[in-house]
């Protein structure tokens, strides 16, 4: 491409080299062959103390062309001798490339022209847009490449990061950091401007050198990773790493050995672990706020209460996870206290040294943008809730749902009464894997949140731009549905999947009018509508967006969203077949049964349930962004299509709302049901966590700047719970016992066992487990009652005795169940101290109570009753599909159906 300029253009060329003997002739000639009319090069060498000859070669070229030799930084790497050389630069725009002839100096026209009009503030030579190759280029070298740049993703919009030819105006490398250190010199350049600054990608086909070798190594990688961490924000240095590991020495041993004391004294192992954990949190906060990250590097600087404040926040994250760490190396691998406290200790330090780096003592560095500091800390953040959940996946007792719809993976069908059946598939896909244990069960809803996480990133990112996207990633992972959603199996976890990938789709089908996201979303809904009916609200929705939306209406005379209506539906057809084969029983459940239960206003409870769900302070966001006008910006100024982003939002969040709204006026509303249909918002709510919306209102800055302290909590109050759940308070044991909070079910189970094996023993046949509630404990009692293989078979649910019991009253028979022993498990006194129960019976017993213990404190109690020969109802059926009865009002019933 040629430059049509009047006068030429001086244009500086850096060169960095370090023993390019072979390749400095080549590469100047190339250089010097594209200067013309339009265009003159002023040419320097900045070399890193070559000693091959390269410099004496340099020294020739000067006498005959416009060369200069720079000499390097002194050996601190090639950025800092391309900083020394640009300040010797003549040209207002400089352009660096390698003097390996793996950056065509052909190609420099084409880099300058776009700085030059003033189109771009910088441009890079790219091997990975269109255009770009890399033939020949040595498979180790592409690698380190690629990984180079997915290292650099979230700093960056550039395909190519790693690219070292670049073009851009002098001023902006001298105004970056003199410390600067590393071989990505370019890079340094686009963190430092941020948002802000127009980047170009040209492309480039690079080839590997032709003459000597490669300088990058592990030792480059290294210094390039360390120099990323600074990059994003982070106070990472050799220095500092170093100190924080003689800190973190210590406090290992200062932990260890409190521990130890704790422990032969014989305290419990939760009051050990914490007590020790807790001198250690103090010596280190001494020694790395006076020392490892003192400012300036310095020792015996003071600190403000805020920092004591991050660091108590940090403590307790590590603290959660130790404790993960520590009961799973425990229960799981059988390891004795002694040696599971290292790997708890280690584990504890991983999370306090990254979160000393970046929150707690961070690099007091203006040049890090603030939109760069929130993308690290979502990075941060998805990280460390992924770790959490993995941890407690397996050690969090089930909750009666998800036992309950592990039931529907042992008699696994096409549908069920009162849910799709892809929840059921789910947990027989991941119980066929890890088997019949907590992990199996949950597996599905872990993976399955990246799913949601990740159509949510591309839906803010469509939206609003990376930064929104990130945020957005980090709201999902932190908001309470969201998080819970990753963690518990229930039909919510795969719709909130679909319901995500629907949202994608029908924005890049609806905004972006691309024809072939229709069959996206015919897919999603359809995969939705088998886990759960409340996706079929996306359907009006799309059409009101259709109707409002003046583009948008050209869909109604084409074909695809007809196609993609056909697509779910046809994915959707094993349900409508059972719903066929049922007398429609799981469609009346859900429709008119609950609207023919006892009316009831709930839309406080409503409120207050998305409160719960968004948190408040997200509930505010939330209704603050459906309530603004105007349109937000993508980063750098550039206007988006928000008018049609805007209305996408507001009618995908409200038009479902609505109907949940009308619903709450004359019935009762559930906690769980409004979660999906938040997915819409968030890029919204992103959007105005990074000040990218126009509006600047006081209200807006404080929710603002509220956000981080309550991520903050939220991550804290999610580690304090998952550890209660598993280890309980220390001296206090377990403040809710069940049924409220899953926390001793399995020492329920247990037992529950041993009553089973006198019975059996007694009456010599295998008794049926009666739960006297509608599917709670015959579901718990069927999973953790399930050591012999005869749990499913033998937890029968109390439909048998003709109180319904939802899918119980299908699996399980009156006829089929005659003269057997029962034993009835309750933990009301009053549903199991009941007359009528007598005539269905030869004999009762008398009511017995058992006191539950986990980690040898009371965790609750429960009631039994043992049943000699069933009699049935004594001509009578046990009533089947009695859902309307599950509708009742009842302090048994949960939130999820």
């Amino acid at each position: 491409m040629l430059l049509s300029l009047q006068q030429p253009v001086l244009v500086s060329v850096i060169v960095p080299t370090l023993n390019e003997i072979d390749n400095i002739d080549l590469v100047l000639a190339a250089i010097l062959a594209e200067a013309g009319d339009s265009i003159a090069f002023d040419i320097l060498v900045a070399d890193g103390g070559s000693t091959d000859g390269t410099i004496g070669r340099v020294r020739e070229w000067e006498a005959v062309a416009k060369v200069r030799l720079v000499a390097g930084g002194g050996g601190k790497g090639l950025a800092c001798d391309v900083l020394t050389a640009a300040r010797a630069a003549k040209a207002d725009i400089v352009v660096v490339l390698d003097a390996d002839l793996s950056h065509p100096p052909a190609r420099i026209r084409d880099l300058i022209k776009p700085v030059i009009d003033g189109t771009s503030d910088m441009a890079v030579g790219s091997r990975y847009v269109p255009g770009g190759a890399t033939p020949g280029l040595p498979w180790q070298r592409r690698l380190l490449s690629r990984l180079g740049g997915l290292l650099a993703w979230p700093l960056t919009e550039l395909k190519d990061p790693m690219s070292g030819f670049f073009a851009v105006r002098r001023q902006r490398l001298l105004e970056l950091d003199p410390a600067v250190a590393g071989f990505k010199l370019g890079l340094e350049v686009i963190a430092q401007g941020g948002g802000a600054l127009r980047v170009t990608e040209v492309p480039i086909v690079s080839r590997d050198r032709l003459h000597g070798q490669s300088k990058i190594g592990i030792g480059q990688m290294v210094a390039y990773m360390r120099r990323l961490l600074v990059l994003a924000g982070g106070a990472i240095s050799p220095g500092s790493a170093g100190r924080f590991a003689a800190v973190g020495m210590i406090g290992m041993l200062v932990d260890l050995a409190a521990f130890e004391v704790f422990f032969g004294m014989g305290a419990a192992l939760l009051a050990a672990h914490i007590g020790s954990f807790c001198i250690a949190a103090v010596c280190n906060y001494g020694l790395n706020s006076r020392w490892a990250f003192a400012p300036g590097c310095g020792a015996g600087q003071e600190r403000s209460p805020a920092y004591f404040g991050r660091f108590l926040t940090v403590c307790l994250l590590a603290l959660a996870i130790r404790g993960g760490v520590l009961a799973g190396a425990i229960s799981l691998f059988a390891l004795p206290p002694q040696i599971a406290i290292l790997f708890a200790i280690g584990a504890a330090a991983i999370v306090s040294y990254l979160g000393s780096a970046f929150f707690v003592f961070p690099s007091i560095n203006p040049r890090v943008p603030q939109h760069i500091r929130w993308r690290v800390a979502a990075i941060g953040v998805v990280a460390y809730v992924l770790v959490l959940r993995l941890l407690f996946l397996g050690l969090a007792d089930l909750l009666p749902q998800e036992a309950y719809y592990w039931n529907y993976a042992h008699h696994l069908d096409i549908g069920y009464l009162d849910h799709p059946p892809m929840v059921a598939w789910l947990i027989w896909a991941g119980t066929g894997v890890f088997g019949d244990n907590e992990v199996g069960v949950r597996i599905g809803a872990y993976l399955g949140w990246f799913a949601t996480a990740f159509f949510s990133f591309k839906l803010a990112q469509n939206m609003c731009g990376k930064s929104a996207a990130f945020v957005s990633l980090l709201l999902v992972a932190t908001l309470p549905f969201f998080f819970a959603s990753g963690l518990v199996i229930t039909p919510d976890a795969p719709l909130t999947a679909a319901w995500a990938g629907a949202l994608f789709f029908l924005e890049r089908a609806l905004v972006a009018n691309k024809r072939h996201a229709w069959w996206g979303v015919g897919i999603c809904i359809g995969l939705g509508m088998l886990s759960k009916y409340t996706i079929s609200l996306l359907g009006p929705a799309t059409l009101v967006f259709i109707l409002a939306d003046t583009r948008a209406r050209a869909w109604l005379a084409r074909p695809e969203p007809y196609l993609a209506a056909v697509l779910a539906l046809l994915i959707f057809s094993p349900v409508i077949y059972w719903n066929l084969e049922h007398d429609w029983s799981s469609f009346a459940f859900q429709s008119s049964r609950r609207v023919a239960a006892p009316a009831n206003f709930s839309f406080p409870a409503l409120v207050l349930g998305v409160a719960a769900l968004l948190t408040p302070l997200g509930l505010t966001a939330a209704a603050m962004a459906l309530g603004k006008r105007g349109s937000p910006r993508r980063e750098g100024g550039l206007p988006s299509p928000l008018r049609r982003h805007r209305r996408f939002i507001a009618i995908f969040t409200l038009v479902p709302l609505s109907v949940f709204v009308l619903f709450s006026l004359s019935h009762t509303v559930k906690l769980n049901w409004t979660g999906p249909l938040w997915l819409a918002v968030l890029p919204a709510i992103s959007a105005s966590i990074l000040a990218l919306a126009e509006s600047r209102s006081s209200l807006e800055l404080r929710v603002r700047r509220l956000w981080m302290p309550t991520v903050a909590v939220t991550l804290v109050m999610y580690g304090l719970g998952l550890n209660y759940l598993v280890l309980g308070f220390p001296g206090l044991g377990y403040l809710t016992p069940l049924p409220d909070v899953p926390i001793a079910w399995r020492e329920f189970g247990r037992e529950a066992m041993s009553i089973e094996r006198d019975v059996e023993l007694e009456a010599g046949a295998e008794p049926m487990l009666i739960g006297m509630d509608t599917y709670n404990l015959a579901s718990q009692l069927a999973f953790y009652g399930n050591q012999t293989g005869e749990g499913v078979a033998n937890s029968v649910g109390r439909g048998v005795l003709g109180k319904a019991s939802l899918m119980y009253d299908y699996w399980f028979k009156p006829d089929a169940m005659l003269g057997r022993p029962a034993i009835l498990f309750a933990f009301k006194r009053q549903q199991i101290d009941d007359g009528a129960l007598d005539a269905q019976f030869a004999s009762l017993s008398p009511v017995a109570e058992r006191v539950i213990t986990k980690n040898g404190r009371p965790a609750g109690h429960f009631y039994y009753r043992i049943g000699h020969r069933f009699q049935g109802l004594k001509g009578e059926s046990a009533p089947q599909n009695q859902a309307s009865a599950d509708l009742q009002p009842g302090p048994q019933r949960v939130s999820n159906q």
